[in-house]
Protein backbone atom coordinates (compact mmCIF):
# COMPACT_ATOMS: atom_id res chain seq x y z
CA UNK A 1 0.00 0.00 0.00
CA UNK A 2 1.16 3.74 -0.33
CA UNK A 3 -1.19 4.96 2.55
CA UNK A 4 0.84 5.85 5.51
CA UNK A 5 1.09 3.35 8.42
CA UNK A 6 -1.23 5.78 10.39
CA UNK A 7 -4.06 5.48 8.21
CA UNK A 8 -3.74 2.03 7.62
CA UNK A 9 -4.31 1.32 11.39
CA UNK A 10 -6.79 3.81 11.75
CA UNK A 11 -8.72 2.10 9.09
CA UNK A 12 -8.51 -0.97 11.02
CA UNK A 13 -8.89 0.26 13.98
CA UNK A 14 -12.33 2.02 12.87
CA UNK A 15 -13.50 -1.21 10.87
CA UNK A 16 -13.41 -3.10 13.69
CA UNK A 17 -14.26 -0.35 16.29
CA UNK A 18 -17.33 -0.75 14.12
CA UNK A 19 -17.90 -4.54 14.36
CA UNK A 20 -17.81 -4.83 18.00
CA UNK A 21 -19.90 -1.61 18.44
CA UNK A 22 -23.02 -2.61 15.89
CA UNK A 23 -22.36 -6.33 18.25
CA UNK A 24 -23.06 -4.32 21.37
CA UNK A 25 -25.80 -2.30 20.09
CA UNK A 26 -27.41 -5.32 19.17
CA UNK A 27 -27.04 -6.70 22.27
CA UNK A 28 -28.03 -4.06 24.62
CA UNK A 29 -31.35 -4.22 22.59
CA UNK A 30 -30.33 -0.35 20.91
CA UNK A 31 -31.26 -1.18 17.31
CA UNK A 32 -33.98 0.70 17.45
CA UNK A 33 -33.03 3.25 20.21
CA UNK A 34 -33.42 5.32 17.24
CA UNK A 35 -36.71 4.97 15.36
CA UNK A 36 -35.38 7.17 12.31
CA UNK A 37 -32.40 7.47 10.13
CA UNK A 38 -30.20 9.22 9.71
CA UNK A 39 -31.19 11.01 12.44
CA UNK A 40 -32.34 10.48 16.19
CA UNK A 41 -35.82 11.37 16.83
CA UNK A 42 -35.31 14.28 14.45
CA UNK A 43 -32.01 15.77 16.03
CA UNK A 44 -28.41 14.69 15.26
CA UNK A 45 -27.91 14.10 18.73
CA UNK A 46 -29.51 11.84 21.61
CA UNK A 47 -28.72 14.71 23.55
CA UNK A 48 -30.71 17.10 21.94
CA UNK A 49 -34.23 14.85 22.25
CA UNK A 50 -34.18 15.44 26.03
CA UNK A 51 -35.78 19.28 25.85
CA UNK A 52 -38.63 17.93 23.61
CA UNK A 53 -39.24 13.90 24.51
CA UNK A 54 -43.01 14.33 25.02
CA UNK A 55 -43.06 15.61 21.44
CA UNK A 56 -40.91 12.71 20.27
CA UNK A 57 -42.75 9.83 22.14
CA UNK A 58 -45.61 11.40 20.57
CA UNK A 59 -44.14 11.08 16.56
CA UNK A 60 -42.81 7.52 17.73
CA UNK A 61 -45.47 6.30 20.02
CA UNK A 62 -43.88 2.40 20.22
CA UNK A 63 -40.52 3.59 20.53
CA UNK A 64 -40.39 5.74 23.58
CA UNK A 65 -37.15 7.66 23.89
CA UNK A 66 -34.63 6.14 25.94
CA UNK A 67 -31.51 8.00 26.18
CA UNK A 68 -29.06 5.30 26.88
CA UNK A 69 -30.32 2.94 23.67
CA UNK A 70 -30.29 6.11 22.17
CA UNK A 71 -26.67 7.16 22.33
CA UNK A 72 -25.71 3.11 21.92
CA UNK A 73 -27.00 3.40 18.59
CA UNK A 74 -25.80 6.89 17.40
CA UNK A 75 -22.47 5.78 18.61
CA UNK A 76 -22.24 2.90 15.72
CA UNK A 77 -23.73 5.45 13.31
CA UNK A 78 -21.06 8.05 14.33
CA UNK A 79 -18.26 5.38 13.98
CA UNK A 80 -19.95 3.83 10.82
CA UNK A 81 -19.55 7.12 8.94
CA UNK A 82 -16.46 8.08 10.16
CA UNK A 83 -15.52 4.62 8.53
CA UNK A 84 -17.60 5.68 5.54
CA UNK A 85 -15.72 9.12 4.40
CA UNK A 86 -12.47 7.33 4.91
CA UNK A 87 -13.66 4.46 2.51
CA UNK A 88 -14.38 7.36 -0.30
CA UNK A 89 -11.14 9.02 0.60
CA UNK A 90 -9.50 5.56 -0.17
CA UNK A 91 -11.31 5.37 -3.01
CA UNK A 92 -10.65 9.17 -4.59
CA UNK A 93 -6.73 8.41 -3.55
CA UNK A 94 -6.47 5.16 -5.77
CA UNK A 95 -8.24 6.55 -8.41
CA UNK A 96 -6.00 10.03 -8.10
CA UNK A 97 -3.13 7.32 -7.61
CA UNK A 98 -3.78 4.64 -10.23
CA UNK A 99 -0.76 5.34 -12.43
CA UNK A 100 1.18 3.83 -9.51
CA UNK A 101 2.01 0.15 -10.01
CA UNK A 102 2.14 -0.38 -6.10
CA UNK A 103 -1.80 0.92 -5.80
CA UNK A 104 -4.94 -1.12 -6.05
CA UNK A 105 -6.90 -0.07 -8.47
CA UNK A 106 -9.98 -2.33 -7.90
CA UNK A 107 -10.03 -3.39 -4.24
CA UNK A 108 -10.64 0.41 -3.06
CA UNK A 109 -14.25 0.59 -4.93
CA UNK A 110 -15.45 -2.69 -4.05
CA UNK A 111 -15.02 -1.32 -0.57
CA UNK A 112 -17.08 1.97 -1.54
CA UNK A 113 -19.63 -0.57 -3.16
CA UNK A 114 -19.80 -2.75 -0.17
CA UNK A 115 -19.76 -0.09 2.28
CA UNK A 116 -22.36 1.69 0.21
CA UNK A 117 -24.64 -1.08 0.11
CA UNK A 118 -23.65 -1.19 4.18
CA UNK A 119 -25.12 2.26 5.13
CA UNK A 120 -28.37 1.02 3.07
CA UNK A 121 -28.43 -1.84 4.52
CA UNK A 122 -28.41 0.61 8.27
CA UNK A 123 -31.11 1.93 7.17
CA UNK A 124 -32.92 -0.44 6.12
CA UNK A 125 -32.02 -2.38 9.86
CA UNK A 126 -33.94 0.51 11.10
CA UNK A 127 -36.89 1.18 8.44
CA UNK A 128 -37.78 -2.28 8.46
CA UNK A 129 -38.01 -2.87 12.26
CA UNK A 130 -34.83 -5.28 12.40
CA UNK A 131 -35.94 -7.97 10.15
CA UNK A 132 -33.85 -10.58 10.65
CA UNK A 133 -32.31 -11.33 7.07
CA UNK A 134 -31.42 -7.34 6.92
CA UNK A 135 -29.66 -7.16 10.19
CA UNK A 136 -27.64 -10.27 9.43
CA UNK A 137 -26.71 -9.25 5.97
CA UNK A 138 -25.78 -5.49 7.82
CA UNK A 139 -23.49 -7.85 9.96
CA UNK A 140 -22.07 -9.76 7.06
CA UNK A 141 -21.36 -6.30 5.18
CA UNK A 142 -19.50 -4.99 7.90
CA UNK A 143 -17.33 -7.95 8.44
CA UNK A 144 -17.19 -8.15 4.55
CA UNK A 145 -15.61 -4.36 4.58
CA UNK A 146 -13.47 -5.26 7.46
CA UNK A 147 -11.99 -8.11 5.99
CA UNK A 148 -11.40 -5.98 2.59
CA UNK A 149 -9.85 -3.02 3.94
CA UNK A 150 -7.23 -5.59 6.51
CA UNK A 151 -6.38 -7.54 3.00
CA UNK A 152 -5.37 -4.05 1.45
CA UNK A 153 -3.53 -2.74 4.36
CA UNK A 154 -1.39 -5.98 4.38
CA UNK A 155 1.60 -5.56 2.09
CA UNK A 156 1.86 -8.55 -0.32
CA UNK A 157 5.00 -11.09 -0.28
CA UNK A 158 7.17 -10.63 -3.17
CA UNK A 159 7.92 -14.20 -3.86
CA UNK A 160 6.49 -17.54 -5.41
CA UNK A 161 4.30 -20.20 -3.82
CA UNK A 162 6.39 -22.95 -2.86
CA UNK A 163 4.77 -26.56 -3.95
CA UNK A 164 4.44 -27.26 -0.23
CA UNK A 165 2.09 -24.41 0.30
CA UNK A 166 -0.11 -24.73 -2.43
CA UNK A 167 -2.03 -27.30 -0.69
CA UNK A 168 -2.48 -25.25 1.96
CA UNK A 169 -4.12 -22.01 0.48
CA UNK A 170 -6.56 -24.36 -1.18
CA UNK A 171 -7.47 -25.71 2.06
CA UNK A 172 -7.58 -22.22 3.32
CA UNK A 173 -9.76 -20.96 1.14
CA UNK A 174 -12.68 -23.29 1.67
CA UNK A 175 -11.56 -22.69 5.71
CA UNK A 176 -12.51 -19.01 4.72
CA UNK A 177 -15.98 -20.44 3.10
CA UNK A 178 -16.49 -22.09 6.10
CA UNK A 179 -16.03 -19.46 7.89
CA UNK A 180 -18.59 -17.15 6.29
CA UNK A 181 -21.17 -19.36 6.51
CA UNK A 182 -20.63 -19.99 10.83
CA UNK A 183 -20.52 -15.96 10.58
CA UNK A 184 -23.88 -16.14 8.95
CA UNK A 185 -25.32 -18.49 11.34
CA UNK A 186 -24.19 -16.64 14.41
CA UNK A 187 -25.44 -13.58 12.82
CA UNK A 188 -29.17 -15.25 12.08
CA UNK A 189 -28.64 -16.41 15.89
CA UNK A 190 -28.36 -13.06 17.60
CA UNK A 191 -31.26 -11.70 14.85
CA UNK A 192 -33.26 -14.19 15.94
CA UNK A 193 -32.99 -13.39 19.64
CA UNK A 194 -31.86 -17.49 19.80
CA UNK A 195 -28.52 -17.43 21.83
CA UNK A 196 -30.24 -18.17 25.14
CA UNK A 197 -32.29 -21.00 23.75
CA UNK A 198 -29.66 -23.76 25.24
CA UNK A 199 -28.77 -22.40 28.32
CA UNK A 200 -26.33 -24.98 29.11
CA UNK A 201 -23.43 -26.71 27.11
CA UNK A 202 -22.46 -29.07 26.00
CA UNK A 203 -25.98 -30.53 26.09
CA UNK A 204 -28.85 -28.26 24.72
CA UNK A 205 -32.07 -28.04 27.59
CA UNK A 206 -30.48 -31.18 29.33
CA UNK A 207 -30.41 -33.40 26.18
CA UNK A 208 -28.10 -33.84 22.96
CA UNK A 209 -31.20 -34.19 20.70
CA UNK A 210 -33.20 -31.31 22.28
CA UNK A 211 -37.11 -30.60 20.62
CA UNK A 212 -36.22 -28.35 17.24
CA UNK A 213 -38.10 -27.54 14.48
CA UNK A 214 -35.87 -26.72 11.57
CA UNK A 215 -38.55 -26.10 9.32
CA UNK A 216 -39.54 -22.51 10.58
CA UNK A 217 -36.19 -21.57 12.04
CA UNK A 218 -34.47 -20.98 8.50
CA UNK A 219 -37.92 -18.90 6.93
CA UNK A 220 -35.38 -16.40 5.74
CA UNK A 221 -38.66 -13.43 4.92
CA UNK A 222 -41.70 -13.12 6.52
CA UNK A 223 -42.72 -10.26 5.63
CA UNK A 224 -42.78 -6.60 6.22
CA UNK A 225 -44.92 -4.61 9.30
CA UNK A 226 -43.63 -7.19 11.65
CA UNK A 227 -41.71 -6.19 14.55
CA UNK A 228 -39.02 -8.33 14.81
CA UNK A 229 -37.52 -6.94 17.92
CA UNK A 230 -37.46 -9.65 20.91
CA UNK A 231 -38.11 -12.10 18.08
CA UNK A 232 -40.80 -13.93 16.31
CA UNK A 233 -40.03 -17.62 16.23
CA UNK A 234 -41.15 -20.20 18.95
CA UNK A 235 -39.02 -22.18 21.40
CA UNK A 236 -38.27 -24.85 19.23
CA UNK A 237 -37.27 -22.79 16.19
CA UNK A 238 -35.12 -20.69 17.86
CA UNK A 239 -33.45 -24.05 19.73
CA UNK A 240 -32.81 -25.09 16.06
CA UNK A 241 -31.06 -21.89 15.48
CA UNK A 242 -28.94 -22.37 18.35
CA UNK A 243 -27.94 -26.16 17.68
CA UNK A 244 -27.37 -25.22 14.33
CA UNK A 245 -24.41 -22.33 15.13
CA UNK A 246 -22.88 -24.99 17.91
CA UNK A 247 -22.46 -28.04 15.13
CA UNK A 248 -21.42 -25.21 12.37
CA UNK A 249 -18.69 -23.89 15.37
CA UNK A 250 -17.34 -27.39 15.63
CA UNK A 251 -16.96 -28.26 12.03
CA UNK A 252 -15.80 -24.82 10.49
CA UNK A 253 -13.46 -24.86 13.75
CA UNK A 254 -12.04 -28.37 12.94
CA UNK A 255 -11.29 -27.24 9.06
CA UNK A 256 -9.72 -23.91 10.85
CA UNK A 257 -7.75 -25.67 13.17
CA UNK A 258 -6.82 -28.31 10.01
CA UNK A 259 -5.61 -25.31 8.40
CA UNK A 260 -3.32 -24.14 11.11
CA UNK A 261 -1.44 -27.13 11.39
CA UNK A 262 -1.08 -27.91 7.96
CA UNK A 263 0.06 -23.97 7.51
CA UNK A 264 2.71 -24.31 10.78
CA UNK A 265 3.88 -27.81 8.90
CA UNK A 266 4.47 -26.49 5.72
CA UNK A 267 5.29 -23.10 5.84
CA UNK A 268 7.93 -21.71 3.67
CA UNK A 269 8.32 -18.30 5.55
CA UNK A 270 8.00 -17.06 9.02
CA UNK A 271 5.31 -14.72 7.97
CA UNK A 272 3.08 -17.87 6.77
CA UNK A 273 4.09 -19.58 10.00
CA UNK A 274 2.96 -17.10 12.01
CA UNK A 275 -0.31 -16.33 10.40
CA UNK A 276 -1.38 -20.21 10.97
CA UNK A 277 -0.30 -20.03 14.48
CA UNK A 278 -2.88 -16.66 14.59
CA UNK A 279 -5.48 -18.66 13.26
CA UNK A 280 -5.39 -21.74 15.52
CA UNK A 281 -4.97 -19.02 18.60
CA UNK A 282 -7.92 -17.75 17.51
CA UNK A 283 -10.06 -20.58 16.93
CA UNK A 284 -9.12 -21.74 20.76
CA UNK A 285 -9.97 -18.29 21.98
CA UNK A 286 -13.71 -18.17 19.99
CA UNK A 287 -14.10 -21.68 21.57
CA UNK A 288 -13.23 -20.98 24.76
CA UNK A 289 -15.38 -17.74 24.29
CA UNK A 290 -18.34 -19.62 23.51
CA UNK A 291 -18.61 -21.78 26.39
CA UNK A 292 -17.74 -19.87 28.76
CA UNK A 293 -20.64 -17.44 27.36
CA UNK A 294 -23.02 -20.38 28.41
CA UNK A 295 -21.60 -21.32 31.36
CA UNK A 296 -21.94 -17.65 32.76
CA UNK A 297 -25.39 -16.89 32.03
CA UNK A 298 -24.84 -14.79 28.86
CA UNK A 299 -23.11 -11.96 30.04
CA UNK A 300 -22.74 -8.90 27.88
CA UNK A 301 -19.03 -8.36 27.82
CA UNK A 302 -18.54 -12.39 27.19
CA UNK A 303 -21.20 -11.96 24.17
CA UNK A 304 -19.55 -8.62 22.99
CA UNK A 305 -16.33 -10.29 22.95
CA UNK A 306 -17.59 -13.50 20.92
CA UNK A 307 -18.48 -11.03 18.22
CA UNK A 308 -15.14 -9.69 18.65
CA UNK A 309 -13.64 -13.00 18.39
CA UNK A 310 -15.23 -14.29 15.17
CA UNK A 311 -13.98 -10.78 13.65
CA UNK A 312 -10.41 -11.44 14.71
CA UNK A 313 -10.39 -15.09 13.63
CA UNK A 314 -11.28 -13.78 9.98
CA UNK A 315 -8.93 -11.38 10.30
CA UNK A 316 -6.09 -13.85 11.07
CA UNK A 317 -7.09 -16.36 8.13
CA UNK A 318 -7.51 -13.34 5.75
CA UNK A 319 -3.89 -12.79 7.63
CA UNK A 320 -2.77 -16.33 6.14
CA UNK A 321 -4.07 -16.33 3.03
CA UNK A 322 -2.70 -12.93 2.14
CA UNK A 323 0.89 -14.25 3.17
CA UNK A 324 0.17 -16.96 0.54
CA UNK A 325 -0.96 -15.26 -1.69
CA UNK A 326 1.95 -12.65 -2.87
CA UNK A 327 1.72 -10.85 -6.23
CA UNK A 328 0.07 -7.47 -7.08
CA UNK A 329 -1.66 -5.31 -4.57
CA UNK A 330 -5.10 -6.74 -5.39
CA UNK A 331 -6.20 -9.77 -5.42
CA UNK A 332 -4.18 -11.46 -8.40
CA UNK A 333 -0.44 -11.97 -9.34
CA UNK A 334 1.78 -10.44 -11.23
CA UNK A 335 4.19 -12.64 -13.38
CA UNK A 336 7.36 -12.81 -14.32
CA UNK A 337 7.37 -10.08 -17.10
CA UNK A 338 5.26 -7.83 -14.93
CA UNK A 339 1.65 -9.03 -16.28
CA UNK A 340 -0.78 -8.99 -14.02
CA UNK A 341 -2.43 -12.40 -14.41
CA UNK A 342 -5.28 -13.58 -12.04
CA UNK A 343 -3.49 -16.91 -11.78
CA UNK A 344 -0.92 -17.85 -8.92
CA UNK A 345 2.58 -18.36 -10.41
CA UNK A 346 4.02 -21.27 -10.88
CA UNK A 347 5.70 -22.72 -7.89
CA UNK A 348 9.59 -23.32 -7.82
Amino acid sequence: MTTSNSLRWFRRAARLGAVVVGAWVRLTDAGLGCPDWPGCYGHVHPAQVEGSVASANAAYPSRPFNYQKAMHEMVHRYIATTLGLVIVGLAAFAFWNRRDPAQPRVLPFVVLAVVCLQGALGAYTVTLLVVPLVVTLHLVGGLTTMALLWWLSLAPARRDVKAAERPVRRLAIAALAALALQILLGGWTSTNYAAVACPDFPTCQGSFLPRTDFRDAFVLWRGLGVDYEGGVLAPPARTAIHYAHRIGAVLAGLLLVAVAVAGWRRAQTPGVRAAAAAVGAAVAVQWLIGMNLIWQGFPLALGTAHNAGAALLLLATVTLLRQLWPGGPDIGFTTASGRRSSLPPRAT
